[in-house]
């Protein structure tokens, strides 16, 4: 990002007859002088670890009767994690406890 000598103000990218120019909306100021930086952000997307590989292992998790949508089993483990804003209800993971199979219910 730019800013303008005279003002302050943020230079905007503009293209006049084939040429771009970085100009000064408030007083005009225009300049050539770094119209070929580019600047490129990354957004990696946040990831939530529902339950680490170790946890997994340990089978002293609450259960619940719920059907696995996998293998029919009528009980799972079942845990809380607050995916969302803090104003939002938490999201209820369950793990089936005869396949392992992890899926997960919007409260």
């Amino acid at each position: 990002m730019n800013f303008c000598p005279n003002c302050g103000t943020t230079l905007i990218p503009t293209k006049k007859e084939n040429k771009i120019s970085i100009v000064c909306p408030k007083c005009n100021y225009e300049t050539q002088k770094g119209t070929k930086e580019v600047s490129k952000i990354k957004h990696d997307k946040e990831k939530i670890i529902v339950i680490g590989k170790e946890e997994q292992k340990i089978r002293t998790l609450p259960k619940t009767s719920a059907v696995c949508p996998k293998c029919g089993h009528p009980e799972a483990f079942y845990w809380l994690v607050q995916t969302r804003g803090a104003d939002e209800s938490s999201t209820q993971f369950l793990r089936c406890t005869r396949c392992a199979s992890t899926w997960r219910e919007m409260s």
